[in-house]
């Protein structure tokens, strides 16, 4: 019973699919991570029909190439933009560790943030821009993959501090059982990219991995560990890194 809670309150948090509410108990909560990739195999799968039918219903132009970008925000409700949006705002204050934390919680966008966020559409778009059946197959896993990532992050990486959604979800994890099913994610996941996109497949793995090293080092040393906020940030760095490669690497591998 625990494990259906599990599901429901992941889906509940962190995306805008409607489930029954119950109450988030610590024990509920135990397993919440475990189901937290599945709502990237929910994007995927809406990616996969829209690429089946959207040329029939918005024709194969820009119309067609922004659904493909709205269908994640869709789905989530840019729960995880929002953390890359204040995360953005944070590193580009070039302000001590303490005075980056402060922006992280500040409600209010600054300037950084919208730029940062109209670049991360304007690339995210045009990656998008010539989708074909071919790339849209070797996405299809990046978008568990990239939750099994930011999952494994919150339950084995140091927080930047005690209070917050990542160090109250932490602590409330069966932090073993988590890690051990997302390293399953990841694996499966790499398995597949390599399957269905060979060369390009595992560039694109091994990109999602090198992102992965980078935020654990960039999220160290300039806040002292990683928050909510910064997993959001992480999400959307692989999903968009994860998307470029696909593009490059099916274009001159």
């Amino acid at each position: 019973m625990n494990l259906l809670c599990g599901a429901v309150i992941a889906f509940s948090m962190y995306s805008k699919i409607p489930v029954p509410h119950i109450e988030w108990t610590k024990e509920r909560m135990r397993y919440m991570f475990c189901f937290f990739p599945l709502i990237g195999g929910v994007i995927a799968a809406l990616m996969l029909l829209w690429m089946r039918f959207g040329k029939e219903i918005a024709g194969d132009g820009t119309l067609f190439t922004a659904v493909f970008v709205l269908i994640p925000v869709l789905v989530t409700g840019g729960i995880h933009l929002d953390g890359y949006l204040d995360t953005s705002d944070a590193l580009s204050s070039y302000k001590t560790m303490e005075e980056k934390l402060e922006i992280l919680k500040d409600s209010h966008a600054g300037a950084f943030a919208v730029i940062s966020g109209i670049c991360y559409f304007v690339l995210y778009f045009g990656a998008c821009g010539e989708m074909t059946w071919e790339r849209i197959y070797i996405l299809a896993p990046c978008f568990v993959l990239s939750r099994a990532l930011s999952a494994l992050a919150v339950v084995t990486f140091k927080k930047a501090k005690n209070s917050g959604l990542a160090a109250s979800f932490s602590d409330m994890a069966q932090q073993r059982t988590v890690g051990v099913c997302m390293a399953v994610y990841i694996l499966v996941c790499g398995i597949a990219l390599i399957v269905i996109g060979k060369a390009a497949g595992l560039l694109v793995f091994a990109a999602s991995l090198l992102t992965f090293v980078w935020y654990r080092k960039m999220a160290y040393r300039k806040f002292g560990g990683i928050t909510g906020d910064l997993a959001g940030f992480f999400l959307q760095v692989c999903e968009l890194v994860m998307i470029l490669t696909s593009y490059i690497a099916l274009r001159f591998v």
